[in-house]
């Protein structure tokens, strides 16, 4: 296993700078920060379902074949992974799980994007908060279909495989706006600015999107900085682990880098 010097970094830095609610002279974020942490305490044991199913993939011995089409892993070098390994570190833990899915039903949820499904956890997490369609993409063939075996039965979730890249211009296409977005796929700089800047072309007010790793290297670091600066953007919410952008009118331009 891999272990890179700049996340350590960059956690120390957030670390120093992270607020409380205390610090929020923004009403509008102060409600919505405490209503995040309220969620969090209500719901701290998680979905019980979802919390058994991860469980069991933590005790997957199973060696598969991952075909990233991004980034690669600072923590495996090699293409074959266990699932135990990939559900310790590629997936968002349940703490998170819970900040997606509270971030999620503050929007109209009705069409709802996941870009990188991974082993499914999470988009069983999201799937909770959606009215209409959540469509969740990943490139891995052999995650797909580790994923498929139980999100089948979850209706509100389908599934779009292949190359992100491919899929997410064609998927936009047919689809007027987007209500939510989680990005968590292909971690390099040029990709991570592309999807963004394409899903901002489907939002509203109301939409939320969330980028994945905003720190877990320096293209991510850079990217993050770029995304958040844009024009479009009202507010800006840095959890180190994830980055949360919000579009709401009237706002002026806001950053916070907040506990959770």
């Amino acid at each position: 296993m891999k272990i890179k010097l700049f996340p350590a970094l960059q956690y120390l830095i957030y670390f120093l700078k992270k607020e409380d609610r205390h610090a929020l002279q923004s009403p509008y974020a102060y409600l919505i920060y405490q209503g995040l942490k309220d969620y969090r305490f209500r719901y701290k044991e998680g979905i019980p379902e979802i919390e058994a199913l991860r469980r069991g993939f933590l005790q997957d011995s199973r060696l598969i074949r991952i075909n990233d089409l991004g980034a690669g892993s600072l923590r495996f070098s090699s293409p074959e992974r266990k699932v135990a390994d990939i559900a310790q570190y590629s997936c968002s833990s349940k703490k998170y799980n819970l900040l997606y899915q509270y971030f999620c039903g503050l929007t109209p949820a009705f069409t709802v994007i996941e870009l990188g499904t991974c082993l499914g956890i999470n988009t069983c997490y999201l799937s909770e908060m959606v009215q209409g369609s959540l469509y969740s993409f990943e490139g891995a063939e052999e995650l797909i279909t580790i994923a498929q075996g139980h999100l089948r039965a979850r209706k509100k979730i389908k599934l779009i495989a292949g190359d992100i890249s491919e899929t997410l211009p064609t998927f936009l296409q047919d689809h007027l706006t987007v209500d939510f977005a989680f990005v968590d796929a292909n971690h390099t700089y040029q990709h991570t600015l592309s999807y963004v800047k394409q899903i901002m072309k489907k939002i509203h007010p109301a939409s939320v999107i969330i980028i994945g790793d905003i720190h877990w290297s320096k293209a991510m670091h850079r990217a993050w900085n770029e995304i958040r600066g844009m024009e479009e953007v009202r507010m800006s919410l840095d959890f180190h682990e994830c980055g949360v952008l919000l579009f709401k009118e009237g706002l002026g331009k806001q950053h916070y880098v907040l506990s959770y």
